[in-house]
């Protein structure tokens, strides 16, 4: 969780792009490196977590609506946390491996792929553990209205960018 990171952006009212983080996220790798098209993924991504250069957009992030029974603008209150589960890994001759699997987010589940390089392997040093790792960088693009938070899209930009930074370390 301290080295795995999901970075997203969007376009903010055509004047700048815009990007927070998600840290603390949690999954599985189950991965061969001989079958690589046999691995599966799974990651939890603590929504409530959501991370800003400002702190007024932050709680504005998981402000509860303002009148009980309407929706918030966006998380809310009490986000649940959002999943990826991976359905399909398709592995290329470059390192590379295309990866197909269902998004969870805000109660709303979708299909996402994710444009996926590894990044490196082996053991981290002593002082660290010296347990065996393995990381991934990934890519992808969301519509924020496909998963009920479309609040202000297309002004305040609906396409969502998402960079990963993913590290396992081997159980």
């Amino acid at each position: 969780p301290t080295h795995t990171l999901v970075e997203w952006e969007l376009d903010h009212l055509g004047f700048s792009p815009y990007f927070g983080l998600f840290g603390d996220v949690t999954g599985t790798l189950q991965l061969d490196p001989k079958a690589p098209q046999n691995a599966k993924v799974s990651v939890t991504i603590p929504v409530s977590k959501v991370t800003t250069a400002s702190a007024g957009l932050t709680s504005h992030l998981l402000r509860a609506p303002a009148k009980a029974g309407d929706k918030p603008d966006f998380f809310g209150a009490n986000p649940a946390d959002a999943t990826f589960v991976s359905t399909v890994v398709n592995p290329k001759a470059d390192n590379t491996a295309v990866i197909i699997g269902n998004l969870t987010l805000n109660g709303v589940t979708k299909p996402v792929t994710l444009i996926t390089k590894f990044y490196g392997a082996g053991k981290m040093p002593s002082q660290m553990g010296g347990a065996e790792n393995v990381g991934f960088v990934a890519e992808a693009t969301i519509k924020r209205s496909d998963f009920g938070l479309g609040f202000m899209a297309p002004v305040l930009g609906d396409e969502v960018k998402l960079k990963i930074a993913a590290a396992f370390v081997k159980k």
